[in-house]
């Protein structure tokens, strides 16, 4: 379960769009900075520090793509010391005309310890781990997967 929380600071300010755009999302205990991204309304009424939902969007099928990685790594045997993904979104309009991320580029960096699968291996285990993720089941964006392998 997610809870976001949003608290208008300045009542006066709100019918004219001049209010900050911060918020939190709370998870497990935990609680996260969001905000609109910089890019869609500007500083000062949104936070260029914070999560914005696009980035979380994109982190979201970045780390469900790892996490069934992993699995399938470790039920093949393979051992992985580090798994680092500097994934991209884009967006563009959709058929409709609105606004969408439209593509997801994963970057996966992955070193192993000892014997490492083959790159065709390494391949499958990417279609694998996309088929399973919950998240790129979820979307109609395209995700693809940018391999760069790192030895130990």
């Amino acid at each position: 379960m997610a809870k976001v929380s949003w608290e208008s600071s300045d009542d006066t300010l709100f019918a004219e769009g001049k209010y900050s755009r911060a918020h939190s999302w709370h998870f497990d205990g935990i609680s996260v900075l969001a905000s609109s991204s910089p890019n869609v309304v500007p500083v000062p009424y949104s936070v260029e520090e914070a999560i914005d939902p696009e980035e979380a969007l994109i982190a979201a099928a970045s780390s469900c793509h790892m996490l069934f990685f992993l699995s399938i790594a470790s039920e093949r045997g393979f051992v992985i010391r580090r798994y680092m993904d500097n994934a991209e979104g884009f967006m563009s309009e959709n058929e409709v005309g609105a606004f969408a991320i439209s593509k997801i580029i994963l970057r996966p960096k992955i070193e192993f310890v000892g014997d490492a699968p083959t790159h065709e291996e390494i391949n499958k285990m990417h279609e694998e781990s996309h088929a399973n993720c919950f998240i790129a089941n979820s979307l109609k964006t395209n995700i693809s997967v940018a391999y760069r392998e790192d030895k130990a």
